[in-house]
């Protein structure tokens, strides 16, 4: 029965959130209902009872969508995005929303309105970010798989602190229909899971076109669960060596070295490829994520829905103690930040110059896929650091993204994998990025690697 197994997870799911906070709400009352329909109809479905945990910046009708934000704390969506329609239609069930930086701006959790969701390897830790609360869900054995939303890492980065899988499609692969915009020329839907059959299995429902996004691409929609164990030798693995350099972990190098290592005795060709724009990346992401994130922001101005600041004193003013007293410290950076280079004399200088850069990152993509079918690098520079060790500085916040950006401003598909544990018991992941629709390399990839080299230990704080 489809309800006892969803009323496991629902349990689950509320006893370790005292502990982890990676649900801002838990759907009981409509899991059961969804799960009662699905017995009662008896389809096979491609996604039969299979527990889905969701971020709270996809919409889901009659559902809290907060963003983590206090400015949307009471929002409900009045619908469905496209891919939670396309998992109802597949028999996934919705059991909660998870929780997340505040409008998926930050790497940490940690600017969450309603407090940090916590790595399940250790609660001292952070789990990562935008997407910490639903890479928290699976790493925990809550779900197998969840959602997140990726503009700069925010699936690959949690995917690689919490030690699990976690995909950025293609941009365009993933309707955004539903998706609550924070930069939209960056921002995707992402797939987190405990094993790739399950970003597969996922990802074969939500990909492909929809007339309600324009920028969703008319490209076939391969079985990627059908071409998992597919042959990888001969596949050529390109190694961009100049990344490995300053700033790097020695402990992340270590393993991700190894990882380049086990690929060649699997039979794959590891060759050398040069990104020689990627120490561009942090500056141009933040410049133009930042741009248009004060434009998508300018919405929430406690006219229309939302939040409202009680006893303003005039139109103006009330604008200003609305999003004064309804959106966090890191979102008002961001806001600033991209409103000063969209501005009048420096838009030229900062928002049009990073433009120019985002399309020779895309070139130098181009040019490395010409010698390779995926490139290696880390996810991130290092391993979960401590809750509030970062808090106060927000450049070295930013540059846990260095190696994920890249992927999101090129529009590249890229997989975080697990491959190994810190000397502190703390998880480790590296980092694949593919060409354009090539996510089926990518999972094949990622597949083999995890079959021959499993990480067979689990987080402190596990599901029953």
């Amino acid at each position: 029965m489809i309800k006892t197994s969803i009323e496991k997870t629902l349990d689950n799911a509320e006893r370790l959130n005292g502990e982890l906070n990676s649900f801002l709400s838990i759907e009981r009352e409509h899991a059961v209902r969804q799960a009662e329909a699905i017995d009662a109809a008896g389809d096979d479905l491609p996604l039969k009872g299979y527990a889905i945990a969701v971020k709270d910046n996809i919409c889901t009708k009659g559902m809290r969508t907060s963003c983590g934000s206090r400015i949307l704390d009471k929002y409900k969506a009045h619908y469905d995005a496209t891919a939670i329609e396309r998992l109802n239609a597949a028999g996934a069930v919705l059991i909660g929303k998870t929780n997340m930086d505040e409008f998926a701006m930050g790497s940490s959790n940690e600017s969450s309105a309603f407090g940090p969701a916590k790595n399940p390897w250790d609660i001292s830790r952070v789990p990562g970010g935008s997407s910490g609360g639903s890479a928290v869900a699976v790493a925990s054995g809550v779900v197998r798989a969840a959602l997140g939303s990726e503009t700069g890492g925010s699936v690959r980065q949690p995917a690689s602190l919490c030690g699990i899988f976690g995909l950025k499609p293609t941009y365009g692969r993933i309707s955004r229909y539903g998706l609550v915009a924070f930069a939209s020329s960056l921002d995707n839907i992402g797939i987190f899971g405990r094993e790739a059959e399950d970003i597969a299995k996922v990802l074969g429902v939500i990909a492909g076109r929809d007339g309600f996004d324009s920028t969703s691409a008319d490209v076939p929609v391969p079985n990627y669960s059908a071409e998992l164990g597919g042959e990888i030798a001969g596949k050529r693995i390109g190694v961009p060596r100049a990344l490995f350099g300053e700033g790097l972990d020695a402990e992340v190098r270590e393993k991700v070295e190894g990882v380049i290592e086990n690929y060649r005795r699997l039979g794959a060709e590891i060759v050398d490829v040069e990104l020689p724009n990627a120490k561009y990346c942090i500056a141009v992401y933040y410049i133009i994520a930042t741009a248009e994130a004060s434009s998508n922001l300018a919405r929430y101005d406690g006219v229309r829905y939302g939040f409202r600041a009680e006893n303003a004193g005039g139109l103006r003013q009330m604008y200003f103690q609305t999003r004064e007293e309804g959106f966090g410290a890191e979102v008002k950076r961001r806001i600033m930040l991209g409103t000063y280079v969209l501005s009048s004399g420096y838009y030229d200088a900062y928002y049009a110059k990073a433009q120019k850069v985002r399309a020779m990152v895309k070139r130098d993509y181009q040019a490395a896929f010409t010698a390779c079918d995926a490139i290696l690098t880390p996810t991130s520079p290092s391993v979960a650091f401590k809750l509030g060790e970062k808090s106060d500085d927000p450049l070295a916040m930013y540059l846990n993204d260095v190696y994920t950006v890249s992927a999101n401003l090129a529009g590249v598909p890229a997989i975080s994998v697990p491959c190994g544990l810190s000397t502190e018991e703390l998880p480790i992941g590296f980092q694949l990025v593919g060409n354009f629709w090539s996510e089926s390399v990518l999972l094949n990839l990622a597949a083999a690697y995890s079959g021959q080299f499993p990480i067979d230990a689990k987080p402190r704080i596990y599901a029953d």
